[in-house]
């Protein structure tokens, strides 16, 4: 398990991924929204299906996550508000860990996505804690952007 950065972004998850793999020297593993078909009770434009879900990259020893924010998910998480969209994310944690986890750091706080397995993840969520920390959790994270390596 590892507690890692997490950047969200309002449709600029590919222009900043490529500017931090220029700094960081760094390759980075991308997948966009669309890579899993329209779902017919939450659709997506197609601008919303060529945004960042979920990239990974990796550099001196260390992970950065970056994701857009859909137009259609921000009523429930709030505006993007530049250079303050950072998150922590756990990843890589079994099922009954995030569960653990989760459970406390709800207290108080608001779900956005109650902990459920989801086409990438057997356990994923995500919570804002009574402090206003949003945390994301996603029990195969990386097992998920591997699949997308060549």
């Amino acid at each position: 398990m590892k507690a890692i950065a997490y950047l969200q972004f309002n449709g600029e998850a590919e222009e900043a991924t490529a500017f931090y793999e220029k700094a960081f020297q760094a390759k980075s593993v991308k997948v966009k929204f669309g890579a899993f078909g329209q779902n017919s009770e939450y659709p997506l434009s197609e601008e919303e299906e060529n945004m960042i879900m979920e990239s990974r990259m990796e550099f001196s020893g260390n992970i950065l996550m970056i994701s857009d924010v859909l137009p259609s998910m921000q009523a429930v998480t709030g505006a993007v508000t530049k250079g303050c969209m950072v998150l922590i994310s756990i990843i890589d944690a079994d099922p009954e860990t995030n569960k653990q986890f989760f459970e406390k750091l709800s207290e108080g706080g608001t779900v956005i996505m109650p902990l459920s397995s989801t086409p990438w993840s057997a356990s994923f969520g995500m919570l804002v804690d009574k402090f206003g920390v949003t945390w994301k959790f996603n029990s195969e994270a990386s097992k998920f952007l591997d699949s997308f390596l060549n």
